[in-house]
């Protein structure tokens, strides 16, 4: 489960193990957050030896990699490292939010264990992040509405063969043409996005009709019991066509675009949430 933490307004991106129960933190967005580098990448290479020199022979096995999302919409490999190691790497870095940024950490493991026992919290502090960034109730109640509608097509998928996660980006972007007319990438260029999610992005009328194919298609899927990729492809472009056929609708007859390229927030909200690279 892939997710984007803020520290300060800066994006940290992490991947929760379910298997192992802990979170991996991008290191190179550590240190990004730290050093405030313009290259972090070349900052953490450099550190990575300077570390092993003072006799951290460990560090190469309690690091990994994971495919992260990048600014230009792309997955790459970057290396990751739980907590326990990130805070033996914070302390080769010299930089006066070390300690905060700890007591941060910490906060994130015992959040998410919290969130383990108790679900509802972790929505409620979905809804309390929202409401933090300006959007006003009636938005956030849909966009919670599209993230449950999410949650339970994923869950249907999983039980008619889909397992991996180019399949799940596949299946998404085929939803996304027949209910748009675009795919999720394309989306957010109309948009002018980078890093950020397409879906806090969206209007109400994007989310309802985005919600609307994905549920149709899990609705398809539950009740016709599809079987392998290919066969979850064809239920993905008809519940998509369903929402698509109900946008063209409404567009008709209100002679107004749904698709646009406007973003929810305002502009000077976006310009606080910095863009990740990976150099």
């Amino acid at each position: 489960m892939g997710s984007i933490k803020l520290f300060e307004n800066i994006k940290v991106r992490s991947e929760w193990n379910d298997l192992e129960q802990q979170w991996y933190f991008s290191i190179i967005d550590v240190v990004e957050v730290l050093t405030g580098s313009p290259r972090p990448r070349k900052y953490w290479n450099a550190l990575k030896t300077k570390i092993l020199d003072e006799g951290y022979a460990e560090l190469s096995q309690n690091l990994g990699q994971l495919k992260m999302q990048s600014s230009d919409g792309k997955f790459y490999l970057t290396d990751v490292a739980n907590a326990k190691t990130l805070l033996r790497i914070i302390q080769s870095i010299p930089s006066p939010k070390a300690e905060p940024f700890k007591r941060w950490l910490a906060q994130v493991g015992a959040d998410r264990l919290d969130e383990i026992e108790n679900p509802e919290l972790a929505t409620q502090r979905t809804r309390d992040l929202y409401k933090l960034k300006g959007y006003p109730d009636d938005w956030i109640e849909k966009r919670m509405r599209s993230i449950a509608i999410r949650e339970e097509l994923t869950e249907e998928w999983k039980n008619h063969g889909i397992k991996e996660k180019i399949e799940y980006s596949i299946l998404t972007a085929e939803i996304s043409k027949a209910t748009f007319g675009l795919t999720p990438s394309q989306h957010k260029q109309m948009k002018g996005l980078k890093s950020q999610n397409l879906r806090d992005h969206m209007t109400d009328l994007e989310l309802i009709f985005s919600m609307l194919g994905e549920a149709s298609t899990k609705e398809i899927v539950k009740n016709t019991n599809p079987k392998g990729f290919g066969q979850n492809k064809k239920a993905a472009k008809v519940g998509g066509k369903i929402a698509g056929d109900a946008r063209k609708q409404l567009e008709l007859k209100s002679g107004k675009k749904v698709v646009t390229n406007q973003n929810f927030l305002p502009d000077t909200m976006k310009k606080g949430l910095k863009g990740r690279t990976e150099d």
